[in-house]
């Protein structure tokens, strides 16, 4: 399909479609060439080979800083292929093009397809003039759209895991980031547990939000979108968030944006550096996901390279720390038990990297087996009856896991000839990964880039700072049908 602006040429196939969907309305063809002749419209057809299946019509005049929807129709026989869709898109973007701040429309109040499809886009009823399609006595409703500005207001919801995050940015820039973790509640489990995590977003979601707001120095009106993280995730925790979310966008008629939780990692360094710098390699490391990206374009073209096939990092920090008698986060009480000990002590198992193993899963990471080989050497020194050295025993897994994880993101950044690398998660604050990725990066000529830590782990500003990408690139609003997706595809910026 094509969409291509409208000539005096395409009114013959423009007025078979008007007089077959609009029968008792349809315009006359004086009428429709007077329209597609004037200065202050601006007409498009979608083309299908050289049929013409559809058309829509847009009305600026002037200076004004109003447009109007004159009219939108797509042929009988090829509706359901998003061709409205379509059209409304180039319509809407035109239209911020003239310079106008807010878009009308009128519908019939008996068309629910039209109405649905104008939601879509942010278009709410504002008003209705009785009986105003003739000879039918249907109703017309009124209904108007707002369109962002480039460096819109977004709110940004996080709440994949354990923590509850609302962030508020304006464009690229960090205007609130408010995190409650439920760390504590979980700590006597020994490790997330999903019930507890959504009961605790329930709770803390009202005071962070209010927070959020205050420390912007914003109120929920002057919010232009609303982004929300719909996975992957705990299904339990996301659909708190979600909930919310969706709450909000109906209760203020702000826009709603589904974004992906591992994107929006990626997303973080644009509030720490203006933008991402692309293509770049990533390597996202937290209790719940370890995952390499190759990201050629933030909104449209990432590629999951590798992923863990067992457990995150984040996953066996605190297994390891379980068997070694530390509690719980394990990744914070790891390093200090690494403080002084010898990282070539013991020379634990680096798993996925022998030549078998590459060829299958050269990207792919598996932490289960390292895990084992720990609780092993533990078991075998209390059988033996020997004191173990917990310095050293901390700090070769610690190493374990640092060596598998800086050499495969070295070496996407090789294979693809790209020479720079983005850290993210929550295992990031471990001083050890951050101290071999800066040094190894250095070797290789690689631009290592590692947003602070507040924007490391989850947060909601990394949402809302996705979210306003695409705000800006002119993506539409996600409309309420979307859902929790536990298992969410990278590929999927927005849902």
């Amino acid at each position: 399909m094509l969409i291509r602006e409208a000539t005096e040429a395409d009114l013959a196939g423009i007025m078979l479609i008007e007089r077959s969907c609009f029968l008792n309305d349809a315009w006359s063809e004086e009428v429709m060439l007077s329209e597609l002749r004037a200065p202050h419209t601006f007409y498009v057809v979608a083309l299908a080979g050289d049929e013409i299946v559809g058309y829509a019509g847009l009305s600026k005049l002037g200076q004004s800083k109003q447009a109007d929807i004159q009219t939108i129709a797509t042929a009988l026989s090829s509706r359901g292929k998003g061709i409205g869709r379509a059209m409304m898109q180039v319509l809407t973007s035109k239209a911020a093009d003239l310079g106008a701040e807010e878009i009308f429309l009128e519908v019939r109040a008996d068309n629910k397809v039209a109405q649905k499809l104008y939601e879509v886009f942010g278009f709410r009823k504002i008003g209705v003039r009785k009986k105003y399609y003739q000879p039918d006595n249907i109703d017309a409703f009124v209904m108007q759209t707002t369109l962002l500005r480039k460096d819109p207001l977004v709110l940004g919801i996080e709440s994949s895991c354990d923590e509850t995050g609302i962030g508020i940015v304006r464009g690229n820039q960090l205007l609130a980031n408010v995190i409650s973790s439920s760390m504590d509640k979980h700590a006597i489990f020994g490790g997330v547990v999903p019930e507890v995590a959504a009961r605790a977003h329930l709770e803390a979601l009202n005071p962070v939000l209010n927070e959020a707001l205050e420390k912007a120095n914003v109120s929920l009106d002057e919010i232009d979108a609303i982004a929300v993280t719909n996975g992957p995730g705990l299904a339990g925790a996301l659909m708190v968030g979600i909930g919310a979310a969706k709450a909000l966008s109906v209760a203020t008629g702000k826009p709603i944006y589904a974004v992906n939780h591992l994107v929006g990692h990626v997303a973080a360094d644009i509030l720490a550096n203006g933008k991402v710098e692309t293509p770049t390699i990533a390597l996202l490391v937290s209790g719940g996901h370890t995952s390499l990206l190759l990201v050629r374009d933030l909104l449209s073209d990432v590629t999951l390279l590798g992923e863990t096939i067992d457990d995150a990092a984040g996953e066996a920090f605190d297994k390891v720390a379980r068997v070694l008698g530390l509690s719980y986060p394990g990744g914070p009480e790891i390093d200090k038990a690494a403080m002084g000990g010898n990282p070539n002590a013991i020379r634990f198992p680096r798993g996925l990297t022998l030549p078998k193993d590459m060829l299958a899963h050269r990207y792919d990471f598996s932490f289960s087996g390292l895990k084992t080989a720990v609780a092993r050497h533990v078991e075998l020194a209390e059988i033996n009856k020997e004191q173990i050295n917990l310095a050293d025993v901390a700090a070769s897994f610690r190493e374990a896991v640092v060596d598998v994880l800086v050499a495969k993101a070295l070496a996407a950044c090789q294979e693809f000839g790209i020479n720079r690398l983005l850290l993210g998660g929550g295992v990031v604050a471990n001083a050890r990964l951050r101290e071999v990725a800066t040094s190894r990066c250095q070797e290789a000529g690689i631009d290592l880039r590692i947003p602070p830590f507040s924007l490391c782990t989850d947060n909601g500003a990394m949402i809302a700072v996705l979210g306003a990408q695409l705000i800006s690139s002119g993506a539409l609003p996600s409309g309420l049908d979307f859902s929790a997706e536990s298992t969410l595809d990278v590929r999927i910026v927005q849902s």
